[in-house]
């Protein structure tokens, strides 16, 4: 077997760091205090999975490359699995109620059943309002 990482650090620029706070935990994430300070914060999606949201400057100091726009490209599409359709519904209604955005057109959930498959998904995408772009597959 190959590399077997025991954690994920996703780092992800953000334009406002205090907004995209204050909607994530409008979402229901919470966030490592002890990982937090002006440039930067650690969102906790798991016991395993972390995203840290860097302000921009900060996260250029990690990068010689141009952060894109991403009104206009897209640099990441992040999916989280999720244990029901229920979980799905609640987490896209707290985000929309908290100013996110849908951005697959006007479509919010996109259901996928593969022909050959058992396993049946619903993908819904939002957008928060720091640009962050987020899939969730159940």
């Amino acid at each position: 077997m190959g590399v077997q990482a025991e954690k994920i650090f996703v780092n992800l620029p953000v334009k406002d760091l205090d907004a995209s706070v204050e909607f994530f935990t409008k979402v229901g994430f919470e966030f490592n205090e002890q990982m937090t300070n002006e440039n930067a914060t650690c969102m906790v999606i798991s016991e395993s999975i972390y995203v840290m949201l860097l302000v921009e400057d900060y996260f250029k100091t990690f990068t010689k490359k141009e952060i894109p726009n991403s009104a206009a490209s897209t640099e990441a599409i992040v999916a989280l699995s999720v244990k029901s359709k229920e979980e799905v519904d609640e987490i896209v209604n707290r985000a929309l109620d908290a100013g996110g955005k849908p951005f697959k057109a006007d479509l919010i959930k996109i259901k996928l059943n593969a022909r050959h498959s058992p396993f049946r998904r619903t993908v819904s995408f939002f957008e928060s309002p720091c640009r962050i772009r987020v899939s969730r597959i159940l």
